[in-house]
């Protein structure tokens, strides 16, 4: 029996990368003999996954794509959190680009076609990232703190440029990490499994189960710093517009409260299910679990993973939910494409512009108008 389990194709050497999910990508031969007479295959499954990341990929890819176009060519002039939420869109995408190999996989009733190399880029690129997206959320929340917090003297690290250069430094830094874990795919012989995303076990790599519960800690660092930067946020907010009642604006900050805590919500949604599986899903992988067990935990998984990827969808709402010029403008074009009403979109574009260069001269306005100056950097 040995004999034959070592006899098994492989499909990627046993190295399980940083970002990648434990249920793709690695996977030997003792493994999959051990998994053998566990079948995590169910019909059921598979089409739910396909109709659901069909929907998240065009829903995702035409927001996105909008998202993209209304950053790049209507915010002339960005801020830095212009500049986060740019680079979360890029992100999105890139994520969206490898959904369509997994809706194949689940198509062909999964099985995997195109080689190991990009089993490993695909699986290696979809995590990437999604934790690239949480690390910029939560550069965002704390922009948005430390501008809330530190309004008369702007920090240094809070300027477009900077931002930019953190981006940067988050791109190569994934960047980096994904030549590294790919790299070796290059350098073995390839195989004739046909298993991509597939569950299974870490008994002998410990090491590797500690990286990802590492990787789970650090997501809810990042959870718990989000949700106090979005609780001090509002309450000033809040103070604000209760100490300006009279202030023909103040209800703006009202609302810009309730919108600071559009980006709590979708990281709530989207990835605190599967970051709360993932304790279980890991510790699973480190033991011997029955056949039964298995199944729940493989199908759990996979329908959490469907929350992350819902991600993509949902920040594009953020976008337009947060800048109430983006929305305008994109709602302005969409009706000059579908009823060609170009003498209403010359005059509600004039009007956003106006109130652009309105609320860029409010928050040029002296040290003593600190409230404007808040509003301006939201």
């Amino acid at each position: 029996m040995a004999v034959a389990s070592a006899d098994l194709p492989t499909l990627i050497p046993y190295k399980q990368e940083f970002w990648s999910d434990p249920t793709n990508l690695t996977i030997n031969a003792s493994e999959i003999h051990n998994d053998a007479s566990c079948p995590l295959d169910d019909n059921s499954l598979s089409l739910a996954l396909i109709v659901f990341y069909s929907i998240i990929f065009v829903v995702g890819l035409v927001g996105n794509i909008i998202a993209l176009f209304a950053f790049l060519c209507i915010h002339q002039k960005r801020n830095s959190i212009q500049v986060y939420l740019l680079n979360v869109a890029v992100a999105d995408l890139l994520l969206i680009f490898c959904l369509p190999f997994r809706i194949l996989y689940h198509a062909t009733n999964n099985s995997w076609m195109f080689g190991r190399v990009l089993c490993k880029v695909v699986g290696t690129l979809f995590y990437m990232n999604m934790y690239i997206s949480i690390v910029l959320l939560g550069l965002i929340s704390l922009d948005r703190y430390i501008k809330i917090n530190k309004s008369v003297k702007r920090p240094k690290m809070l300027t477009t440029t900077r931002s930019v250069q953190i981006c940067c430094t988050v791109w190569a830094i994934a960047l980096t990490g994904f030549i590294v874990v790919v790299a070796p795919s290059f350098k073995t012989e390839d195989s004739n499994s046909t298993l991509c995303f597939h569950y299974r076990s870490k008994q002998n790599a410990k090491t590797e189960a500690i990286l990802n519960y590492i990787t789970v800690l650090i997501f809810w660092i990042v959870f718990f710093l989000l949700i106090l930067s979005y609780v001090k946020i509002a309450k000033n907010l809040l103070k604000i517009s209760r100490r300006r009642a009279n202030f023909p604006n103040a209800g703006k900050y009202t609302k810009t409260a309730r919108n600071s805590f559009i980006v709590l919500i979708i990281f709530t949604v989207c990835f605190v299910p599967y970051h709360m599986f993932r304790f279980v899903y890991i510790t699973s992988q480190l033991q011997t679990p029955s056949c039964y067990w298995k199944g729940i935990i493989h199908t759990c998984n996979e329908v959490m993973l469907i929350f992350s990827s819902f991600n993509s969808c949902l920040d594009p709402v953020m976008y337009f939910l947060m800048s109430r010029s983006v929305r305008k403008t994109v709602l302005q074009l969409i009706c000059r494409k579908l009823h060609g009403e170009s003498s209403l979109n010359l005059e509600s574009t004039s009007d956003i512009k106006l109130g652009q260069y309105t609320q860029e001269r409010l928050s040029t306005t002296t040290p003593y108008s600190s409230y404007s100056r808040k509003k301006s950097m939201i």
